[in-house]
């Protein structure tokens, strides 16, 4: 899933251009779609053969992840690290989000301090902000509609002071400025016809795993904030179709007796 190769979207639009499967997008990919995220070598060599790669490549591609922390590896089995199922975690809110009744507030994340921070704390803020899909409004604010019921990580509460407020003006218009919600909803209906042209698993694999990345971005706004016919609810119901699918061709590789 973070490979840098791209390829055209199997009969999606000119301008979608997806990233190309390798045996460990496909592994990471279909560990971070099931739960538990925990399957047998077999299973997930059996997936790449689903994809023309062959048994070695993956093989491969597990021992090099678990050498590099995205993978421990027991029994046969291979499971995600502490830090991938973070981002495992981060996925499944993208897809079912805790929201609440929105009052019209903001929540409001001012870096609490005007020194030199070192770049690696920058980052790692920034990483948090975005987790908690807050825009940055100029260096060092950041803000978002208070409509989102989660959890603040260490280093947005640490380096910052948090408030709540309303700013002046129409909200949706700040929206506007803060996302670009018109290519969002583009890409989004893009991924979607993708997704419902693709006739191979493979090719819906490359579509769904690029559909769940792109939920990763949705800001998640109250409804009186967004667009006429926003398509984030429509996305997550084709993503979880496709959730299914692969779902029952796990099942298939992972029955009693089919790894001895």
């Amino acid at each position: 899933m973070d490979e840098n190769n791209d390829s055209r979207a199997p009969g999606g639009p000119g301008s979608l251009v997806l990233r190309t499967l390798t045996a460990r997008s496909i592994v990471l990919s279909t560990l971070l779609g099931h739960h538990p995220p925990r399957l047998p070598a077999r299973a997930l060599v059996r997936v790449g053969e689903l994809f023309g790669v062959a048994e070695g490549t993956v093989r491969v591609a597990l021992s090099r992840m678990v050498a590099a922390g995205d993978l421990r590896q027991r029994d046969g089995s291979y499971a995600l690290t502490a830090r991938l199922l973070e981002r495992q975690a981060r996925q499944d809110e993208s897809r079912t989000p805790r929201t609440r009744t929105w009052d019209g507030s903001w929540e409001i994340a001012v870096v609490a301090t005007a020194e030199r921070r070192p770049a690696a704390e920058r980052t790692a803020l920034r990483q948090a902000m975005a987790g908690l899909r807050l825009a940055e409004l100029r260096e060092g604010s950041w803000l978002r509609p208070a409509n989102l019921d989660r959890d603040r990580p260490a280093v947005a509460t640490e380096q910052c002071t948090w408030l709540t407020g309303t700013p002046d003006g129409d909200p949706a218009a700040l929206a506007g400025r803060l996302w670009d919600l018109d290519a969002w909803a583009l890409r989004a209906r893009a991924l979607m016809a993708a997704l419902d042209a693709a006739a191979t698993p493979a090719d819906r694999f490359t579509v769904a795993a690029a559909a769940l990345r792109h939920l990763l971005a949705d800001p998640l706004l109250p409804g009186a904030l967004l667009p006429p016919d926003w398509p984030g609810g429509e996305l997550r119901r084709s993503y979880d179709a496709f959730e299914t699918e692969l779902g029952d061709l796990l099942r298939q590789y992972l029955a009693p007796g089919r790894y001895t």
